[in-house]
């Protein structure tokens, strides 16, 4: 199901726009219909409140709680279960965020990620897509909405773009509190600023070095690491929001010297932030995580080189914490007698 399907069933049923923006509003802020001095039911044409009810059921249907996995600092990942029995992930953030998926695994197939491990298997729709937010919001306060989740949106771009356009407005998002995060489609630098909401961006660099690029990011767009940051360098002075570079630190294999001077190089002056992950761990995979003490140095320097750095801890240690990890293990598990395991994830920690 779509946003525009639910706009055609609503408009055959009499509404108009303001009723269908009622409706809307009420599903993807998690309130309930008799909220509000006005209550929604005497707002509607008959028949589209006799249809209420089970719209209303068949909406919070399209993203049902499979699996909680909450975390000490009050974050928690969520493994979500769609209508034909795919499940995505979704992550509760602190600070009132929340983390969404865009697709059913992802096509750009990164050498360090677990979602792309099994390719695309499909695209998640706007409706489904808004539906992880309003779940979200039936948990907790959602005040930001980062497509950071399972999935490339540029590939899925008229679906997010449909759900951010109703989350920057029906949903009450700020719109630089709405993050498209990609590896670089150049479709994405003409789609979002031509917008009637203008999310941020975040662009996943991970390296200064093409060649390098192209090995960890194999199927990502062709462009280099300059050329992607020229392109944002772009949207942000015509946004007016500074760009989030995404830099996952691997072990030997982006941390050293040469790319530290690649980074001064290329972001110092720049309208942008890099946020550094020292990578997540995973037993399939051959990458390795540095340690601690190393990244917070790596970070140091560069800030005192002039780029703006933060150190940002990736979720789950210990646990399935590496976006796709999560839905990878469930697959593993049989359904039968399968409970939502209660253990500690750290999601965030600055320097």
């Amino acid at each position: 199901m779509a946003l525009s399907d639910i706009h055609r069933r609503l408009s055959a049923l009499g509404a108009n726009d303001a009723h269908i923006g009622r409706v809307l509003r009420h599903w993807v802020q998690a309130r309930p219909l008799t909220e509000g001095k006005r209550k929604l039911e005497h707002f509607l044409p008959q028949a589209v409140r006799d249809a209420l009810p089970a719209l209303m059921e068949e909406l919070h249907g399209l993203a049902r709680l499979i699996e909680r996995h909450p975390g000490e600092d009050g974050s928690a990942r969520l493994l979500v279960g769609l209508q034909d029995g795919q499940t995505v992930e979704s992550v509760l953030l602190p600070r009132e965020g929340v983390c969404v998926s865009s697709q059913v695994g992802c096509a750009v197939g990164c050498r360090f990620c677990m979602t792309g491990k099994d390719g695309l298997l499909r695209q998640v729709t706007s409706a489904e897509i808004v539906a992880q937010v309003a779940l979200a919001r039936r948990e907790r306060a959602v005040r930001k909405v980062v497509f950071m989740g399972m999935g490339e949106p540029s590939h899925n771009l008229d679906a997010v773009m449909e759900a951010i356009e109703l989350l920057g407005t029906a949903g009450n998002i700020g719109h630089k509190n709405l993050v498209f995060s990609t590896v670089g489609d150049p479709r994405v630098f003409e789609r979002l600023v031509a917008g009637p909401v203008k999310p941020a961006l975040a662009l996943s660099l991970h390296t200064t070095k093409p060649e390098l690029r192209r090995e960890l990011l194999p199927r990502a767009p062709r462009l280099t690491p300059r050329e992607i940051v020229d392109a944002g360098e772009r949207y942000a002075r015509a946004t007016g929001y500074p760009i989030q570079y995404q830099w996952t630190l691997l072990e030997g294999i982006n941390d050293g010297e040469d790319e530290l001077d690649g980074i001064v190089e290329l972001l110092k002056g720049r309208y942008g932030v890099l946020n550094m992950i020292p990578y997540n761990s995973v037993p399939e995979l051959p990458y390795q995580r540095p340690d601690w003490d190393k990244a917070r140095d790596i970070a140091r320097r560069l800030h005192a080189r002039g780029v703006l750095t933060k150190l940002r801890d990736s979720a789950g240690q210990d646990v399935d914490g590496g976006c796709g990890q999560l839905r990878a293990r469930s697959l593993d598990v049989p359904r039968v007698g399968r409970h939502a395991r209660e253990i500690p994830i750290a999601l965030s920690r600055e320097t």
